[in-house]
């Protein structure tokens, strides 16, 4: 068999913090959503090289209330996980992570299938983020996350570790102490060791995979005396920066992956419009430790000794997988979609953290355009619909059809600024060419050039005298926006909608 090459990423754009999980023949990886439903993206594969979206797990908001959660807050590093005949998957909602706090909860669902039904979300104990879970091979399920101290001048504390269920499972130890931002934690039980990978160093250009390694479960956690497994910490040169928090599969054949999550810069260590991506890489087991070649993450990748499984178009990438909603969920009271056509009832301004009315999809590309035909007719000043290039509520752009025609706004870190008016129009579309934006009406680019790169993780990071204000843990959008201030009402349809990548 001619063994292909894995392209990365194998999931561009914002699909951060991958969590990969092999069920016989089949692939599974689910990413972080962050402020967006569906939560928990999932994508499924049968040879780790060709990948189609399954859509999102946290569908509703008896699963999930994203209502008010900050920019990158909501949900933050899943887990998924098989034992049982169930899928397991752990997942945090952040409701704030600023001024020192971390305000998280994290839960626990299961169902017997990747597609459901999932049960009711039940509260998981530990006191920090990146919650995951071990099933140990006599039975026992642990939950493994980081710690965080709130005390000023603490913060990172570790990996604690704690059993569940049992009569009420264990008290929470530490197993691993602070190292260097050290969070991520997935552990696996391979020949007679228990191997702790962790993520450490933040998850910008210091960024980067450990692996560790006990003869019991609870530790002393030896590390891999060669270093990390993975980094781009020490070259700027190479595509793939920002490599780390790395999860492992192995193959029904006996090869090792490992998953993790990267980003690739406009220009060397600068602003990444894609957010954090997933990619992945191969694994070789030298002298009991797993290692990925160089230390350092690849572009090109061998794939697994396993037939080729493309997905036919209709399976692969059907639209409605790639639509995301800001902080709702898309019910039928707000969104309608009727084949290629989307109705959309107007939402909060911009800046509201708790109804907006954006349906949008990632930008995966640095070259890539978005068009929609838009049938609205505007009745008050508080009412806009169009197209959007959207970030967070701080940072995007948005050419809109209102009372006075068609506006161009944007807004740069929370200050709004109108670039264009001008005469209304039935087509809309935006365009990234790299680190240059451009708006069009009706097939017209509009006279004006905008920056991309206010659209990126480090514009979106915002800290002020040390403190954060907010973060950049998401990445670039294009969509449908329509706001309806007062509440009057309005509703807008976008039809024949378009990316090109």
């Amino acid at each position: 068999m001619t063994r292909t090459a894995i392209r990365n990423p194998v999931l561009p754009g914002f699909h951060p913090d991958p969590s990969i999980l092999r069920v016989g023949a089949d692939y599974y990886m689910a990413t972080s959503t962050f402020e967006w439903y569906p939560g928990v993206r999932v994508h499924h594969s049968r040879d780790l090289v060709n990948w189609r979206p399954l859509g999102g797990i946290l569908t509703d908001r008896r699963l999930l209330d994203l209502s008010g959660v900050p920019d990158s807050g909501g949900v933050w590093a899943p887990d998924l996980t098989y034992a049982n005949g169930l899928f397991h998957l752990v997942y945090g909602v952040m409701d704030n992570y600023a001024h020192g706090y971390k305000d998280i909860t994290n839960y626990l669902i299961t169902a017997p299938a990747i597609e459901g039904p999932w049960s009711d979300p039940v509260k998981l104990p530990g006191r920090g983020f990146d919650a995951a879970l071990f099933h140990d091979d006599d039975g026992a399920t642990y939950l493994l996350n980081m710690v965080f101290d709130s005390r000023p001048g603490r913060g990172f504390a570790g990996i604690e570790l704690q059993q569940l269920g049992g009569g009420g499972g264990s008290k929470p130890r530490l197993i691993l102490e602070n190292r260097n931002v050290t969070e991520g934690p997935h552990v696996y039980k391979i020949d007679g060791w228990y191997y702790l990978m962790v993520a450490e160093g933040g998850t910008g250009y210091e960024h980067g995979a450990t692996v560790l390694r006990s003869r019991t479960l609870d530790g002393p956690y030896e590390p891999d005396p060669t270093g990390p497994m993975f980094t781009a910490r020490h070259d700027p040169t190479l595509e793939l920066q920002k490599a780390g928090h790395g999860c492992l599969v192995r193959t029904q054949d006996g090869e090792w992956y490992v998953a993790h999550l990267a980003a690739r810069p406009y220009t060397p260590r600068g602003r990444c419009v894609l957010g954090r991506e997933t990619a992945i890489q191969l694994v070789e087991w030298v002298d009991g430790w797993p290692r990925v070649a160089g230390g350092v993450p690849a572009v090109d990748v061998p794939a697994p000794a396993l037939p080729p499984h493309p997905w036919a178009p209709g399976e692969h990438d059907p639209a409605e997988r790639h639509w995301s909603t800001l902080r709702r969920p898309a019910s039928p009271d707000w969104v309608s979609f009727d084949g290629d056509q989307v109705t959309i009832m107007g939402g909060q301004s911009p800046y509201g953290l708790r109804a907006p009315s954006l349906v949008a999809r990632r930008v995966t590309g640095m070259k890539c355009a978005f068009e929609a035909n838009v049938t609205f007719e505007p009745d008050t000043v508080h009412q806009s619909a169009g197209i959007t290039a959207y970030y967070n509520s701080r940072n995007w752009y948005h050419l809109a059809l209102t009372t006075d025609g068609l506006i161009l706004t944007g807004s740069d870190q929370g200050a709004r600024t109108v670039h264009y008016t001008g005469e209304s129009a039935t087509r809309l579309g935006v365009e990234f060419d790299g680190p240059v934006l451009r708006f069009s009406a009706d097939g017209r680019p509009l006279p004006v050039e905008l920056d991309a790169t206010i659209l990126s993780d480090e514009h979106a990071d915002e800290i002020i005298n040390g403190q954060i204000r907010s973060f950049g843990f998401t990445g670039a959008f294009v969509g449908l926006w329509v706001q309806d201030l007062a509440g009057e009402g309005c509703r807008a349809t976008f039809s024949d909608v378009t990316y090109d990548v």
